[in-house]
């Protein structure tokens, strides 16, 4: 059965998954724009579709990668600051 919240199908094209193409084009302010934007989607329209709670996982799953997104550069931030 597929997976169609944390790996879609459709999103990997010849080992190649869309959200790293995405993240690699856009760059780490964009890519967190765009992890926040489509959250927001996600929520928006989560009644407004047959299955609700797959958009909700979606929001969840984009949220989750803004975070990680943004506990990684925090990490990185403190790695330059040692002594």
């Amino acid at each position: 059965m597929a997976d169609n919240v944390n790996n879609p199908p459709h999103y990997n094209q010849s080992g190649i998954e869309c959200i790293d193409a995405i993240r690699a084009a856009l760059g780490d302010e964009g890519f967190k724009s765009y992890c926040q934007g489509n959250a927001q989607k996600y929520l928006w329209r989560h009644n407004y579709k047959c299955k609700p709670v797959e958009d909700l996982d979606k929001a969840i799953w984009y949220i989750t990668r803004l975070r990680n997104e943004i506990l990684r550069e925090h990490a990185k931030d403190e790695d330059t600051h040692e002594f």
